[in-house]
């Protein structure tokens, strides 16, 4: 994740480290759900005008889009 945010000219982290956890939980380390998730997640933050994706983001994403 953090190579492709870094990539992406990222200079600030995005993700909190609790959210990267909850992640890593529902995708089992899978990329292809990494990169679902992470692209959810970052199009509702954008949406609501947040800077960091903390884990009650990553788990209302999970539940309501994912699920």
């Amino acid at each position: 994740m953090k190579r492709h945010l870094t990539y992406a000219g990222a200079e600030q982290e995005i993700f909190s480290d609790n959210a990267i956890d909850d992640i890593y939980r529902y995708s089992s380390g899978s990329a292809r759900l990494i990169n679902k998730v992470c692209t959810h997640c970052l199009i509702y933050g954008s949406q609501n005008g947040n800077r960091i994706i903390d884990d009650h983001m990553v788990k209302r994403v999970i539940e309501g889009e994912l699920s």
